[in-house]
């Protein structure tokens, strides 16, 4: 089926616009500690198997709210490949390794280092979308790095693997950010189109290289254990 002609984005006025921050940004912090929990708390072995997962959830989520026409989005086609490419593998790789960051890092040192994104993507912005920035703007943004800098420079729990993880999972964020941006622009897939067709396209392939690396069985194992457990109480 063809894709449906966009509409351009309605103007919403600026309380509605600082509410959907406020909501973002309280989302984000409630999955970040959800998921800190889950790896730490509870021990659960496959940072992957935990992306994998809630791939699934955004699929199945997505197609009930399609089924139920509460939200729209172009029904699958092949050229849906090649409208959305890269984006699959950016999303693929912005999800484990946020995961395996947030298991690896503690959380001050996680968010402190996230800082990073935003220059990452004002850099991206410039040479992909041609975007320009008001030079106060710019200050702002290398003062918020400067200072997480600082802040990485004195922590005492270094670990090398969890700062690799979060610098590449910064950039693979910025790029994705880009990068949708410029596919809803062009291709008229839609933000749930596109989140959609991300989560579905390589859930597959993910499940298939947790099973390749043995977090899959590492997962059956934990869940063995775990109902063992139940049952013993």
């Amino acid at each position: 089926m063809s894709a449906q002609v966009c509409q351009p984005p309605a103007e919403h006025s600026g309380l509605l616009r600082f509410l959907s921050a406020l909501f973002y940004a309280g989302s984000s912090f409630l999955i970040t500690i959800v998921n800190k929990t889950v790896l730490t708390g509870f021990r659960f072995p496959s940072y992957m198997c935990l992306g994998i997962g809630q791939m699934v959830t955004t699929v199945v989520v997505l197609y009930a709210a399609k089924k139920s026409n509460t939200v729209q989005f172009q029904d699958f086609d092949r050229s849906i490949l090649f409208k959305i490419f890269p984006l699959p593998l950016l999303y693929v790789g912005n999800h484990i390794t946020g995961l395996a960051s947030t298991k690896k890092l503690s959380l001050p040192m996680f968010t402190v280092l996230r800082k990073f994104t935003i220059l990452m993507t004002m850099v991206l912005e410039v040479y992909v979308l041609r975007k320009t920035f008001p030079r106060r703007l710019v200050y702002s943004v290398l003062a918020i790095v400067l200072g997480a800098m600082v802040a990485a420079s004195s922590d005492l729990a270094f670990d090398v693997e969890g700062y690799v993880f979060i610098l590449l999972n910064d950039a693979f964020t910025a790029a994705s950010s880009v990068y949708t941006k410029e596919k809803l622009d062009t291709e008229g897939l839609g933000k749930y189109g596109v989140l959609f067709y991300n989560a579905l396209i390589i859930v597959i392939p993910t499940l298939l290289a947790s099973a390749f690396t043995g977090d899959l069985h590492k997962v059956c194992n934990y869940v063995s254990l775990y109902i063992a457990l139940y049952k013993k109480n």
